[in-house]
């Protein structure tokens, strides 16, 4: 399809969402992690509209794509606004769009461990968690939070261990790893909050 990311049958592709409000090289940090230890053959940024969860909205599309190319420029990487193409605003709605349009593209969803303390509140995040692995990563203030969260309770025996994560793409779900890679305390909050990006 003409705008999406190309990918074929057989391939392992990490998705990383998000507002990307603006990226940093927290995001770059982490994507290059997972391309090594989750050995996936590429990572999507999924540069979403909106974030349901967030009350305002974020700066424009164009502005933060642009942002995340300068920040990620990466030959197994892709900056994509595939959600507002597709016309998703949930996670859960994305993957099952692209598990229909990439049919054989092993999927895995990557993570902060921020955003896995709250997993519980996503939509249909017991569909996500069943039918795609996910990799998380440890992230400043949120180790503890995460790993007591009810997400990784309640899946708690899918969990692999980090030393198996290179694994993962390729295992059936549902199947987590999390990985304590060394933090960066980069934030997107913090650098909108220093005035050091405009919205709009």
């Amino acid at each position: 399809m003409q705008g999406f990311p190309l990918a074929y049958r057989g391939m392992t592709v990490g998705l990383l969402g998000g507002s990307f409000d603006p990226a940093h090289e927290g995001h770059a940090h982490i994507t290059r992690e997972a391309l090594k230890r989750f050995a996936l053959d590429r990572v999507w940024w999924l540069v979403s509209p909106g974030n349901p969860l967030k009350v305002s909205g974020p700066a424009p599309m164009a502005e933060r794509i642009v942002r995340a190319r300068a920040v990620m420029d990466h030959p197994r990487v892709t900056i994509s606004d595939i959600e507002a193409r597709l016309g998703t605003r949930y996670t859960a709605e994305t993957l099952r769009r692209l598990k229909a349009i990439y049919p054989g593209v092993r999927f895995v969803w990557l993570m902060g461990a921020d955003n896995l303390a709250e997993f519980h509140r996503w939509q249909d995040w017991d569909w996500i968690i069943a039918n795609v692995p996910i990799g998380v990563f440890a992230r400043p203030g949120a180790r503890l939070a995460a790993r007591g969260s009810r997400a990784a309770d309640e899946y708690a025996r899918f969990r692999i261990d980090a030393s198996d994560a290179g694994a993962l793409a390729r295992m059936r779900p549902p199947v987590w790893c999390f990985l304590d890679v060394p933090m960066m305390k980069h934030s997107s909050t913090a650098i909108r909050a220093r005035g050091e990006w405009r919205a709009g």
